[in-house]
């Protein structure tokens, strides 16, 4: 097995990272665009989930254009939506270290499972 699933976690990590520098560059931004949000659907819970659809949709992008996959794009999207609903609604008190631990760690054996068959 080539080590192909340790390239996309890594890149997927990155992608975070530069996801958390947007966010935090055009804060203001995405704050009137989620009292947006929030008035249409008129939920918290909604936003939330629009919001992490969004961001799906980012590390999609960001994955489809670094490994000329929209195959691994998919699968890196929602792999990593799923560990942040996951976690979120589990409500788990995590430091930045172990949060991005714990999606290097599922996100390299899910690649490594995927990449295997």
């Amino acid at each position: 097995m080539n080590i192909e699933w340790f390239y996309i976690a890594i890149v997927l990590a990155c992608s975070d990272i530069l996801h958390g520098i947007l966010w935090h560059t055009f804060s203001d931004f995405y704050i009137i665009f989620g009292e947006i949000v929030y008035h249409i659907v008129e939920s918290h819970f909604v936003t939330w989930l629009v919001h992490e659809v969004l961001e799906a949709i980012f590390h999609f992008i960001v994955l489809t254009l670094v490994f000329q996959s929209p195959t691994i794009g998919v699968l890196a999207g929602t792999i990593h939506f799923c560990i942040d609903v996951t976690h979120n609604l589990y409500e788990l008190e995590m430091t930045p270290l172990q949060h991005r631990s714990l999606h290097f760690v599922i996100e390299s054996i899910f690649f490594m499972i995927v990449l295997a068959l």
